[in-house]
């Protein structure tokens, strides 16, 4: 059994998509630049803020207007990002049984810091030990670091601790932080994408995460 499970949030924990989909949009439209659809924004994510702004605006926009977009977006999405976004159903169950099997918790994200604090907080109180997002001077997933911080912080070494995310992003940070990878399919990528990324392990309902993370 693992000490340690650092998750990633959105698509891991958090069905985040609908809030960004709406703070993006809004962004958006208010500098008269088009929309995105659902699809759209949920291939656009993983990579952090700035990465999902630049890959929404059009192709070519100034580096300035991308900057206000950006900044539009990041002050709506922290007034609005509880409006649709909810655990996806079992998690917080999950979380109680690891709790109770004395497994620690951790969630390491490329969202920005005071986001992914005030989600978890949120959503998981105290089911959640370390929250870490984007902040400046930390490299951004998949570099290890905020995994690393994250270890640290809970005073735990990173021999017996796994990874778990949604995403080839999180595939390469467990590497890169020589962690072992559990995938979930329910979340902004698919089964057939995360194989494809050289998932090794993949779980399909938190039941069968469950029962990956606590054999």
């Amino acid at each position: 059994m693992y000490h340690t499970a650092v998750f990633d949030l959105d698509g891991t924990l958090l069905d985040t998509l609908q809030d960004l989909a709406d703070s993006a949009n809004y962004a958006l439209a208010l500098h008269r630049l088009p929309c995105r659809s659902l699809d759209e924004i949920r291939r656009f994510v993983g990579d952090g803020v700035g990465l999902l702004i630049h890959r929404a605006v059009p192709e070519n926009t100034a580096e300035a207007l991308e900057a206000l977009v950006l900044q539009d977006f990041r002050a709506h999405y922290l007034l609005n990002m509880e409006n649709k976004t909810a655990p996806y159903p079992g998690v917080p169950e999950l979380l109680d049984r690891l709790r109770a099997a004395g497994v620690r918790t951790a969630v390491v994200s490329n969202k920005f810091d005071g986001a992914v604090k005030g989600l978890c907080q949120t959503y998981f109180g105290g089911r959640v030990e370390v929250a870490i997002g984007e902040s400046q001077g930390v490299a951004r997933k998949p570099a290890p670091d905020t995994v690393f911080r994250a270890l640290a912080e809970l005073g735990v070494p990173p021999e017996g601790a796994v990874y778990i995310g949604d995403s080839d992003v999180d595939i390469q940070t467990a590497k890169n932080a020589g962690l072992p990878c559990i995938s979930v399919s329910w979340g902004f990528r698919d089964r057939a994408f995360l194989t494809q990324h050289g998932a090794a392990a993949i779980a399909d309902t938190r039941e069968e995460l469950a029962e990956l993370l606590l054999k």
